[in-house]
């Protein structure tokens, strides 16, 4: 069941901007719930770390006992199985947290919106528990020169990676509002400022 103030779900390519978007919504006073963030914190939770390492080996923790993501990241884009797996270990928990936040941000009356920054909003079927849905739109030459240049992806890890995720083109179709990010982030936070009143005004 839907909660009873906006939750505006963010959908998009990789390295499109979710994340930006998300952050100049947090300027215009939304909460926003990043599973992202959630998913990096509970790699490191001490029982998670204990399942990679068991299942995984060394290769998968970093000499300072945290998780390498990038390791994981490279094992799991390549192996369904592998995915599946680690998405049973993790996706409870960061619902769980997840579900925790809505009741903090839903009994807060100076919060008039709540954005829910998933990679698999689609997939996961977060998506029918959104009011709204904002497509970030980016160019794929865009967005692969952002990953390459902010996370250290190969092609070969941008296109194993959005492979594995819904296809655009439905998300798009999907999508109440789209933003473009290819360049101006002036503009974009234009663009993200009408869409947010468009919403609070029921527009």
């Amino acid at each position: 069941m839907k909660a009873g103030k906006p939750i505006i779900g963010l959908a998009g390519g990789i390295g499109s901007g979710k994340t930006t978007v998300g952050a100049i919504l947090g300027d215009l006073g939304a909460a926003v719930i990043a599973s992202d963030r959630l998913n990096h914190e509970e790699l490191d939770a001490p029982e998670v770390l204990e399942c990679l390492h068991r299942w995984w080996g060394d290769e998968v923790i970093k000499p300072d006992g945290r998780a390498d993501r990038d390791a994981i990241r490279k094992l799991v884009a390549g192996d369904s199985v592998a995915r599946k797996r680690l998405e049973r270990l993790i996706h409870p928990r960061i619902t769980r947290r997840r579900q925790a936040l809505m009741r903090k941000y839903l009994a807060d009356p100076s919060i008039p919106a709540i954005v829910w920054d998933s990679p698999l909003l689609f997939e996961a079927g977060l998506v029918d528990q959104c009011h709204h849905v904002i497509f970030v739109e980016a160019d794929a030459p865009v967005r692969r020169e952002r990953v390459s240049r902010d996370r250290g992806w190969t092609a070969e890890d941008f296109e194993k990676l959005e492979k594995a995720q819904a296809p655009l083109d439905m998300k798009r179709s999907k999508a109440d509002y789209k933003v473009v990010n290819n360049s101006d982030r002036d503009d974009l936070r234009r663009q993200v400022d009408d869409v947010f009143s468009r919403i609070l005004s029921g527009n």
